[in-house]
């Protein structure tokens, strides 16, 4: 569901953004289109009915309640209110981006401290990896509506193969009101201790290099969870989305263009399309649009994050770092620079112009002057003429042609 667009904008070019206006998934339109047709045509039919339908006497009440709404509708800080909602909004959308559990880190040490090219080797760190993964599914199983709707039972989990029978077994014969996402980690620990009393994981050091790394990534998994459980205060959002759509409701009177005869300030013209407040609520409506759909980025919209796609990745990446890989390594052979220096990697056609002498600093070029003894007695003389007559109409005339001697013979 994620919209990319970096490759287009990985250069600065003439239209470059511009371009990116012409994109319908994941824009700004998508989002809008529905509410914007709903306000052009509310904005219409009042105008419609003030032209053509009132009287004159009902003509100039509309006009008075017109001026109240237009001069009123100012006061209301929707800049202020919706711009700090929505830079607290992406900022917590970005922290739970950097908090996704990701199981490198994990599956480096575990392919690293856990030994053994038999079976029962490659059951453990297989079986220890497992658990890694089943511990971020449980929890993204329980925010993400995707990945629910793709697990939306225990039975689904088991055929996926994130856990056994007899792991589901005991999973559900443990009594809990509460998510048991932790679980697994248990297992982790337990098996993880096990394996180092059969001598696979060689010393404590090592075991308690696994068990930080996993307290850290059942950390991240916890974190995501409590942005699931405690969002930005409804209060919050509620007032956001009343000022809003209150100054529009407040904009169909009052930015309507009334009968230029009246004489009323600001009334001379009829243009019949308002384009500044067409383009205000395109604006405004569209940054608490933006709000909306970053502020729960686990559901199913343009930009939410791929979670099925991570869940995929990870277990498949992460097995295959464990198992295959486990000490399969390719021939340590003498590199291409082995009796050269001044290496010097080439560089193709295309990316000659990024061929650039190092950076030594912005003094690196400054050369020292070598002066002869003339000149900087000469030098000398010419300050200590300088701080007498500066200094004269302070000090006694003696003290300051002793201190600008001073500073010749100095020099």
């Amino acid at each position: 569901m994620t919209v990319t667009y970096s490759s287009k904008v990985a250069n600065a070019t003439f239209f470059g953004f511009h371009r990116l206006l012409l994109r319908w998934r994941g824009s700004i339109y998508k989002l809008l289109y529905r509410e914007f047709v709903a306000f052009v045509s509310l904005y219409a039919a009042l105008s419609i009915v003030y032209r053509l339908i009132l009287a004159e006497n009902e003509k100039r009440y509309f006009e008075k309640v017109s001026l109240y709404c237009d001069k009123y509708a100012e006061q209301i800080p929707v800049t202020f209110v919706l711009g700090f909602y929505v830079t607290l909004v992406v900022n917590r959308w970005w922290n739970q981006f950097g908090n996704l559990p990701w199981p490198d880190r994990l599956m480096f040490l575990i392919s690293s401290v856990v030994h053994g090219k038999d079976e029962r080797g490659r059951l453990l760190r297989r079986t220890l990896m497992r658990y890694v993964n089943l511990t971020s599914l449980i929890i993204l199983r329980s925010i993400s509506r995707a990945v629910h709707k793709r697990f939306p039972t225990m039975d689904h989990v088991v055929e996926a193969g994130f856990m056994t029978s007899d792991e589901r077994t005991i999973y559900e014969n443990l009594k809990s009101p509460h998510l048991k996402y932790w679980v697994p980690f248990i297992w982790f620990g337990n098996l993880a201790a096990k394996t180092r009393k059969e001598g696979r994981i060689r010393d404590g050091i090592e075991l308690q290099l696994l068990m930080n790394e996993m307290n850290r990534y059942r950390s991240r998994c916890a974190i995501l969870f409590g942005y699931d459980w405690v969002g930005i205060p409804l209060v919050y959002t509620q007032v956001v989305t009343l000022a809003v759509y209150t100054f529009f409701f407040a904009c169909l009177i009052g930015r309507q263009f009334l009968d230029p005869t009246q004489g009323y300030p600001e009334h001379e013209l009829d243009l019949y399309v308002p384009v500044f407040t067409l383009l205000q609520f395109f604006f405004y409506a569209g940054w608490l649009k933006v709000a909306e759909q970053l502020i729960n980025p686990f559901g199913e919209d343009d930009d939410d994050f791929e979670i099925n796609w991570c869940i995929d990745r990870n277990l498949q990446v992460s097995l295959m770092a464990v198992d295959e890989m486990y000490m399969n390594l390719p021939k340590v052979q003498k590199d291409i620079y082995w009796n050269d220096s001044d290496l010097r990697p080439p560089y193709t056609a295309a990316a000659a112009d990024y061929c650039i002498p190092s950076f030594l600093g912005s003094a690196a070029d400054v050369g020292l002057v070598k002066r002869d003894p003339a000149e900087s007695r000469s030098i000398g003389c010419l300050l200590k003429v300088l701080v007498t007559i500066k200094y004269s109409k302070y000090l006694q005339f003696p003290l300051c042609t002793f201190l600008g001697w001073g500073l010749c013979v100095e020099i």
